[in-house]
């Protein structure tokens, strides 16, 4: 059982791959990455059954673009296999952030649209009541923490299409009642077997002081939250109950989950035959 990671990074270094590797291994799978937006790279459905689809950098839509295109008919492809009761094993698909965006976008299931300022840091998350009957949020609290990074949001969702896919919101944005902004989609649940978060719970304390290592980037940051923020930033990537829980929690229970679904399948399917 391997595991297919599209990279979405355009070619940009980060941490937030180096990160999914790292989870990926420690969980026990192969793996083999895939860049898509620069080499145009997509896996043959054949060779995998678990998909983890990476942050990236930009405008979330380039219709013109050769690689989006192909993406976009990649997924729709895995919709469609996974909606035909005689295929088996399903293909499971996790997006983050960058690919999260395309997914509502794919799935129309909501609007984005740049932020009006860039969110970069650790923020509380919060669960939806279907966010807390979610297996992959088991053991993480109501309200629970998530380094995010972008510049643009998922807004606005279309409730009448989330509910003719059966498609849910997870979780939503931190609380802002000193401004009134809708609060983003933080996380959804697009079919049994696709779900993805807008924020990166990939991310870890070492990822994100390395991001910070950069003076342009540490000095924008205290510039948007202030000084008294980001020291208090600074101590809650220090505390093992916030982002270290959201990192060992929501990719290796869904890795964890997939697995186990895989096999049920594929048992099922022995005893059949």
């Amino acid at each position: 059982m391997r595991v297919a990671i599209l990279d979405m990074n355009n070619g940009v270094k980060n941490q937030g791959l180096r990160c999914i590797k790292e989870i990926v291994t420690l969980s026990g799978f192969d793996f083999k990455v895939f860049d898509v937006r620069v080499k145009n790279e997509l896996p043959d459905m054949d060779d995998f059954n678990i998909y983890i689809s990476t942050g990236g950098p930009g405008e979330p839509l380039e219709p013109d673009a050769a690689w989006q295109q192909n993406y976009f008919k990649f997924i729709k492809d895995m919709e469609a296999y996974n909606k035909h009761e005689d295929t088996k094993p399903k293909k499971y698909v996790f997006f983050i952030c960058h690919s999260f965006q395309l997914a509502c976008h794919i799935f129309d299931l909501a609007e984005v649209m740049p932020r009006k300022s860039n969110s970069f840091g650790v923020f509380p998350i919060h669960k939806t009541p279907n966010g807390k009957k979610e297996n992959i949020f088991k053991g993480l609290e109501d309200r629970y923490w998530g380094v995010d990074s972008r510049d643009y949001q998922v807004v606005q969702p279309n409730l009448r299409h989330f509910k003719k896919k059966g498609a849910q919101v997870l979780s939503l944005e931190k609380l802002r009642n000193h401004v009134e902004l809708e609060r983003a989609i933080m996380a959804v649940r697009f079919s049994p077997y696709m779900i993805g978060t807008q924020f990166h719970p990939e991310a870890d304390p070492i990822s994100f002081m390395e991001n910070l290592r950069d003076a342009d980037k540490r000095a924008t940051v205290k510039s948007l939250i202030g000084e008294a923020k980001f020291r208090r930033m600074l101590e809650y990537l220090l505390d093992d109950e916030k982002v270290t829980k959201t990192y060992n929690t929501i990719l290796p229970q869904f890795l964890k989950t997939s697995q186990e679904e895989i096999e049920r399948s594929m048992k099922s399917a022995i005893k059949v035959a």
